[in-house]
């Protein structure tokens, strides 16, 4: 009969982890503003690519302005109120670079 080896012992858990409320919300916001900020790009080149396609009247095309426009403005309002910019939201992915392109 073998004898039984005895489990490596784990970390010890810290007892209090601390955590800054602040930090936590504006850590929060930068990742959802992050995701958002991604699809606006997104968005935003594939109206330009329908819009040099052809296919859109000239109505559509002014919606499609103005509401990439509003989105524009909104995001800016939100970094603003989270006290982030534009490179907060971009993250580096090492040797991919970076998530957002650089304008």
């Amino acid at each position: 009969m073998s004898t039984p080896v005895p489990a490596t012992p784990a970390r010890a858990a810290p007892s209090r982890v601390d955590i800054d409320r602040d930090s936590v919300g504006r850590d929060l916001a930068a990742l959802v503003l992050t995701v958002v900020e991604l699809l606006r790009q997104l968005m935003e080149r594939q109206a330009i690519r329908r819009i040099d396609a052809g296919g859109l009247s000239d109505d559509q095309v002014e919606r499609i302005g103005t509401t990439l426009m509003l989105l524009d403005q909104r995001m800016t309002e939100l970094c603003d109120q989270h006290g982030l910019t534009p490179d907060d939201l971009n993250l580096d992915l090492g040797p991919l670079g970076t998530l957002l392109p650089r304008d």
